[in-house]
């Protein structure tokens, strides 16, 4: 058996195909507590995600974790999961193959775009081997997460590193770390925002909330916060707020140790004592819905909220989703990464001769 992956392909004429690789958190196979578990499983074993000595997190995963949490989590799976599978993984698979489409539309079979998800299938590894089987020698890799952490976007990139270990030959690769601040994500963001208000009036607070983050990792370093932050502030400039109309919230906190605050679901009652009832959120961080913002805000956080007051009502702004403008968003981070490679292109319609490189490569042409 060969060490390395070889390809099908062998373009030494130049013209090789552009690979881009959209990369989202993944989801468990199903609601069944077996699934989960092996879900949460790989998803809890990432050491960006979990930095304790790996021995005591052993211990407590495989001792604690993995035998209380799977049952609880598979519950709140099932209040969200369609006919289809996991939101997140439907929603996603729909982006990808949407953004495929625009890709095709632009530069025809030559940017080829696959999918992969860090703790779910298809995996990472999955969709680089779909582009490695298509020829594609340079690749692009896009981790659908605006706004750069460590946590996932840093492991998007172990998991990309790890795969091309087997490779026997490297491809080119730019690796897109965020795109927290791209006119084209800012501005759809707040168009979303704006048609919600057209068809449901405007709250009297928006509350921007993103997932939390241990206050170590950005104490160490980690540029999440000021991301999240940056976003934040330009999204609210957008769509002319003022400083008191919103604000930055974090959710989805587990495990001890301080977290980024001010916490989503300890935020509602505050809100609700200066007076205000009408509160809108939404969640510039998560590119598709999934379970924090389907099970955690619209299953417990809206009717928590509504249970305060008969006048308290929160209502959830849906994330980009799989809508047209997320797919310029996406389409336009390609493009931005697809500069210097343009040349490599065939023109639309054109294919390698695969036999004829061969040949060139066999007498040294």
């Amino acid at each position: 058996m060969a060490r390395f992956k070889g390809t099908t392909g062998n373009p030494h004429d130049g013209a090789s195909r552009v690979g881009v690789l959209l990369v989202n958190h993944g989801s468990p196979d199903g609601t069944d507590v077996k699934s989960v578990r092996r879900y949460l499983k790989t998803f809890l074993s990432d050491r960006r995600l979990i930095e304790l000595p790996r021995l005591l997190w052993f211990m407590l995963l495989h001792g604690i974790i993995l035998r209380v949490r799977p049952r609880r989590t598979a519950k709140n799976y099932a209040k969200i999961w369609t006919e289809n599978g996991s939101p997140m993984q439907v929603i996603s698979e729909r982006l990808v193959q949407q953004v495929r489409q625009r890709c095709e539309q632009q530069w025809g079979k030559q940017v080829i775009v696959a999918g992969g998800n860090l703790y779910g299938n298809p995996s990472v590894a999955a969709g680089l081997e779909e582009l490695r089987a298509a020829a594609a020698q340079r690749i692009v890799i896009v981790p659908l997460y605006p706004q750069y952490t460590g946590v996932t976007v840093g492991s998007v990139f172990d998991q990309v590193a790890a795969e091309l270990t087997t490779w026997r030959w490297v491809p080119e690769l730019r690796f897109v770390s965020g795109y927290h601040d791209e006119p084209e994500y800012l501005q759809a963001m707040a168009n979303s925002i704006r048609a919600f208000w057209e068809a449901h009036g405007r709250g009297e607070k928006l509350v921007l909330s993103y997932h939390s983050l241990p206050v170590a990792y950005v104490d160490a370093g980690d540029p999440y916060y000021c991301v999240c932050r940056k976003t934040s502030r330009k999204i609210a400039a957008m769509l002319g707020l003022k400083d008191d109309e919103w604000m930055m919230s974090f959710q989805s906190a587990f495990g001890a140790g301080e977290w980024l605050k001010p916490d989503l679901e300890e935020l509602m009652p505050e809100l609700h004592a200066q007076g205000l009832r009408k509160v809108d959120v939404v969640c510039p961080g998560f590119s598709v819905d999934n379970l924090e913002t389907l099970e955690e805000i619209v299953e417990r956080y809206v009717p928590d909220f509504a249970a305060l007051s008969e006048a308290a009502d929160m209502r959830f702004i849906s994330c980009l989703n799989d809508s047209v403008e997320h797919v310029d968003v996406i389409t336009a981070v390609v493009k931005g990464n697809l500069h210097g490679w343009e040349e490599v292109l065939l023109p639309v319609g054109a294919v390698p001769n695969v036999p004829e490189s061969l040949e060139r490569a066999r007498v040294g042409g």
